[in-house]
């Protein structure tokens, strides 16, 4: 059976969902969540993804993602693999950690205010997840922020200056109908609770909020998409677009990567300029000039390309070479770099 296409486009929004090998664990403890979102919040970073929902479970996560930049697959290659390495450090363990290929259901966006319920329902769906896992005892008096590993409890719950940068709320707010105010934030949860308390997270709600709820957990079971059939059709002028231009290669996207290599080309194009070298010294400084290194360390920093291809660009011999550079770079103290140097990593930091 051939491989679902990944279908990506600037601005699309998803459900993404993985599960652990052999539905194994993919966190033994709370340092392994932290880690988690600490590889979440550097691809954001690296990809420009925004991150309106997470919930963290045991052996499986879920996020509503938008790609501004349509490199779902890039960076969600960079994601898995940059986790599973850092989760087997850790554990000294080897091998798989999540199991087969992410889900990543196309979702219709209706926060300007037209469409259905989709986008908004999906987010509820996310928040709901520790209720259903029998997490949350609605009944025995718990709530949905006595469950901490969601973006409710550590986002839509807290004061703006207390989320993480990656998390964006706007849209989750204003599908809400609340503001980002004490008041509205309280009633945001208050108003979850009351509708998993009446049976809503598990489609058991009445009328139509309840049907939508059913088909939602259908269609992210066995769909490719959530939304209406004209978001449908759209997708699937998508879907011819990409075959007609060859793409029928359902294990990577070179859309993505083009993305990424197009940026990284222009960090290195900045670098240089930033630090001033000219085209042809990339190569040939002498082997204690940093400015190679520093711009290999923002090309790692903002983009997912591979770190032979930093290392063929900026003639840093192997992947391995640039990967141990770049590590020491980050940890040197601002008294052995240059002004310049300091001021192309503020640069850097805060783009």
């Amino acid at each position: 059976m051939a491989r679902q296409l990944r279908i990506e486009y600037e601005g699309a929004f998803y459900h993404v969902m993985a599960r652990g090998d052999r539905r194994e664990r993919i966190f033994e403890d709370d340092e392994d969540r932290e880690l988690f979102l600490k590889t979440l919040g550097e691809a954001c970073e690296k990809t420009g993804w925004r991150v309106h929902a997470w919930v963290l479970m045991g052996n499986h996560y879920h996020w509503v993602l938008e790609t501004p930049k349509g490199n779902l697959v890039e960076g969600m290659r960079w994601f898995q693999n940059t986790y599973t390495r850092r989760f087997n450090l850790r554990h000294r363990l080897w091998g798989h950690v999540f199991g087969g290929r992410y889900k990543a259901v196309v979702v219709q966006d209706e926060s300007g205010g037209k469409g259905g319920d989709y986008l908004a329902t999906l987010m509820d769906y996310v928040h709901w997840n520790p209720v259903r896992a029998g997490l949350v005892m609605m009944k025995r008096g718990r709530g949905l922020l006595d469950y901490r590993w969601s973006s409710l409890s550590q986002g839509y719950a807290v004061a703006p200056g207390k989320r993480a940068p990656w998390l964006e709320t706007r849209a989750g707010f204003s599908l809400a109908g609340r503001e980002d105010k004490a008041g509205g934030r309280r009633r945001m949860v208050e108003d979850l609770e009351r509708r998993a308390d009446a049976g809503m997270c598990a489609g058991d709600g009445e009328g139509r909020q309840g049907e939508v709820e059913r088909t939602l957990q259908s269609t992210l079971q066995r769909g490719w998409y959530w939304g209406s059939e004209a978001f449908k059709e759209k997708l699937l002028g998508k879907v011819k677009s990409m075959q007609q231009r060859g793409n029928r290669n359902y294990r990577h996207s070179e859309q993505g990567r083009d993305i990424g290599m197009k940026e990284a080309g222009e960090w290195l194009e900045e670098g240089r300029k930033a630090l001033g070298l000219e085209p042809g010294e990339l190569k040939r400084t002498e082997r204690g000039d940093l400015r190679r290194v520093a711009i290999a360390w923002a090309i790692a920093c903002k983009t997912t390309v591979s770190q032979g291809w930093v290392a063929e660009q900026l003639g840093l011999k192997t992947a391995a070479n640039v990967s141990q550079r770049v590590r020491r770079f980050e940890t040197m103290k601002d008294k052995k770099l240059s002004p310049e140097m300091q001021a192309w990593m503020s640069y850097v930091k805060i783009c």
